[in-house]
């Protein structure tokens, strides 16, 4: 009998551990509530409990780190500094890559209704650094007594990008490090990336630092975790890729795993249920209904 309690307040120490450490990742801030990879999306995922900021990085001309999903303007989202629209076939000629950052600040990537993301609110933003997401976020916490997050910084490279779009992984990489370490958040940054060169190169000079392999495409995971050379902290597949047998296998080799991008409450349920590690959304706002197993 008294065996039988024993196991039942560890599993039950198990189940809180679990409601405790789930990751509750805002992708590109809040990216189905406000514009993406602002300053202010950043802020409404933490009033929304957010544990992680997820973002995107890209490099300008002048070698300033700042947030983008793409390294050009994207049609969807963006407006030149006289407030023209951009044609979807001419957005690569925005190349930020070839632009400097005072440049690239002038744009308006926050008053364009995004056809996706109809009930985005709309306001006047511009792509910013990520230094001064870092420090706008500190500041924020501290004033409004929050709990400090955790950075998700993706390193956005492109097929056959090098040296047009960025520069190459080893640089790319150097110059997100050269930020996080001179915001002295190596212990709360995670680098992700779908370029293993990106991961190799931060995993070999910063082994302290948590990788996470982000995954696109069905293919196995013993191959991708081979290709990649060492297991990274966290494993991050399109969501539909995601079933009980790839949960078993990242939980096997001590790797977690964080799905994206799962935008309803039903799948977000569902994920949980299959024991996922924590969830990357577009809807931060869903963590408040969403129901862990407590501790």
């Amino acid at each position: 009998m008294k065996k039988h309690l024993l196991l039942g307040i560890a599993f039950l120490l198990s189940l809180q551990g679990y409601a405790q450490t789930f990751d509750k990742q805002g992708q590109r801030g809040a990216r189905g509530l406000m514009p993406e990879n602002t300053i202010g999306g950043m802020l409404r995922a933490l009033d929304l409990g957010v544990t992680t900021l997820g973002m995107n990085v890209v490099i300008s001309k002048d070698k300033q780190v700042v947030l983008s999903h793409e390294p050009y303007f994207n049609n969807e989202i963006s407006l030149t500094p006289d407030g023209k629209e951009i044609p979807l076939k001419d957005e690569k000629k925005y190349n930020m890559y070839e632009m400097d950052y005072d440049q690239i600040r002038k744009f308006d990537v926050g008053s364009k209704v995004h056809k996706r993301f109809p009930g985005q609110q709309k306001i006047k933003a511009y792509k910013p650094l990520l230094s001064e997401v870092i420090d706008s976020v500190e500041a924020y916490v501290k004033l409004h007594k929050l709990p400090k997050p955790n950075y998700a910084i993706e390193i956005k490279t492109i097929r056959k990008g090098d040296l047009e779009f960025h520069p190459e992984p080893a640089e790319f990489s150097q110059l997100v490090m050269d930020v996080v370490e001179k915001k002295k958040m190596n212990k709360r940054t995670v680098i992700q990336a779908f370029d293993i060169r990106c991961l190799q190169y931060v995993h070999d000079k910063y082994p302290k630092v948590r990788t996470a392999l982000m995954i696109d495409e069905k293919e196995d995971f013993e191959n991708n975790i081979k290709d990649l050379g060492f297991n990274p902290t966290f494993y991050s597949p399109y969501a539909v890729l995601v079933g009980k047998g790839l949960v078993d296998k990242c939980h096997a080799a001590g790797v977690k795993i964080v799905p994206w991008t799962v935008n309803s409450l039903k799948d977000m349920e569902y994920m949980v249920g299959l024991g996922v590690d924590g969830i990357i959304t577009d809807f931060p706002n869903l963590f408040q209904q969403l129901e862990l197993p407590k501790k």
